[in-house]
């Protein structure tokens, strides 16, 4: 079924509408009268439409149903990156939303090699959400992570620390696995926490486990800046059920 998002107040009401972007998508896909469309909200729920009216301007939705997307993991996972170099970003955003993450965020580390400045990422953030809403809708999710930047490592720690189960991964770490950290307690909110291409100071592990984070490993091989959140997520979906 053709899935679309609609954001906010659109989303209320008998009828929707669909407009601008989605209206061209909706024309390239040669939408009938009477066919069923899916409208998600982007944040968890969903309504059953069909096609009812059609003109140059909108398409006119019949709402049937509306429900919780079915698509939704039964356990929120937010990813947390240090800033890599390049376009390394984008793709754990693209992944880590088909995998089914809560939300991406992004944080400053001592060894970060790239630190945009305030302007260009106030562009970079924009295009990091539309690829996150695009990676939603290709998936068939009903939410689209929100993509959030925040301005130290500290402030990382101070959020990352309100989940049930708040684990850094760092490559020093031999003792305690991921699986190890994952069978202790129940859990339904987790955040994971992964440095840069040079990987975390000792003191900024210090501090995460001050703050109340577990320390853990990936296991014997160093993996990628890029690769290390996306492991430990599809690790957690699995736990938690969802594979």
């Amino acid at each position: 079924m053709t899935r679309f998002f609609i954001e906010g107040a659109a989303f209320s009401g008998p009828t929707l509408c669909l407009t601008g972007e989605n209206l061209q998508h909706a024309k390239v896909l040669r939408l009938k009268i009477g066919e069923p469309v899916l409208i998600c909200d982007g944040a968890g729920q969903e309504a059953l439409c069909t096609v009812s009216a059609a003109t140059p301007t909108q398409m006119e939705l019949t709402v049937a149903e509306r429900r919780r997307s079915q698509a939704e993991a039964g356990v929120e996972v937010s990813v947390y990156v240090a800033f890599p170099k390049a376009d390394k970003l984008e793709h754990v955003i693209q992944k880590a939303t088909e995998l089914g993450a809560f939300e991406i965020v992004v944080f400053p580390s001592a060894r970060c090699v790239s630190r945009p400045d305030e302007k260009s990422l106030k562009k970079k953030q924009e295009r990091w959400q539309k690829i996150a809403a695009s990676a939603a809708q290709q998936s068939g999710r009903g939410r689209i992570p929100r993509v959030v930047v925040l301005d130290s490592f500290r402030e990382a720690l101070s959020q990352a620390a309100k989940a049930d189960k708040a684990l850094l991964f760092y490559e020093n770490e031999h003792a305690t696995t991921l699986r190890m950290a994952l069978e202790e307690g129940s859990w339904k909110t987790v955040s994971l926490l992964t440095g840069p291409e040079g990987g975390l100071e000792e003191s900024e592990v210090a501090q995460a486990r001050a703050a109340g984070l577990a320390i853990c490993t990936l296991g014997r091989r160093i993996l990628r800046c890029e690769t290390a959140p996306l492991c430990a997520l599809s690790a957690v979906m699995y736990a938690a059920g969802e594979f």
